[in-house]
């Protein structure tokens, strides 16, 4: 609820809030359900991605150099080694996809004013994701509980009744 514009998938939550904020409001990447599909037909080949791409290839072997880890070789490798052995959620295989969206956030923030317009529609259309609401959804379509109306008692020291 604080105007950050979302850089996401169509999964989870950010299903419906791509619905509630509007699509020009959500920079979506990611492989289509068919793109999945067909990359799991095919044979996920994690070395292909790596050899074929070569800024993915760039990225990976700048985490296992020690790049970004003050020199430790050591730090980014199990994760690494794990991912480039096994990825079931194609982590991966959304790279290029990723890195295009990244530049469509970009040049929507050289746009100032457009780029305000946007933070300020997704925060006026997240009231829905607010804990207020989703306790109060939860509450009446979950655990069919009705609100119930508790009277403020008025202090004897404030004159007037409270809102």
């Amino acid at each position: 609820m604080n105007g950050a514009l979302t850089i996401g998938t169509l999964d989870g939550a950010n299903v419906e809030i791509r619905d509630a904020v509007r699509h020009e409001n959500f920079f979506l990447f990611d492989l289509t359900v068919e793109e999945v599909e067909a990359t799991l037909s095919a044979g996920y080949n994690l070395r292909h991605l790596y050899e074929t791409i070569p800024a993915f290839r760039s990225v990976i072997d700048a985490l296992y150099s020690g790049q970004f880890s003050r020199g430790d070789h050591d730090l980014f490798r199990p994760l690494l080694d794990s991912l480039l052995g096994y990825d079931p959620y194609l982590l991966f295989a959304d790279y290029e996809s990723y890195v295009r969206c990244q530049d469509q956030v970009a040049e929507a923030y050289r746009n100032q004013a457009a780029w305000s317009r946007m933070s300020i529609l997704n925060t006026a259309r997240m009231g829905a994701f607010s804990s207020d609401h989703s306790i109060d959804e939860y509450r009446h379509k979950i655990s069919n509980i009705h609100q119930v109306s508790v009277p403020i008692a008025q202090s004897a020291q404030s004159p007037r009744p409270r809102p």
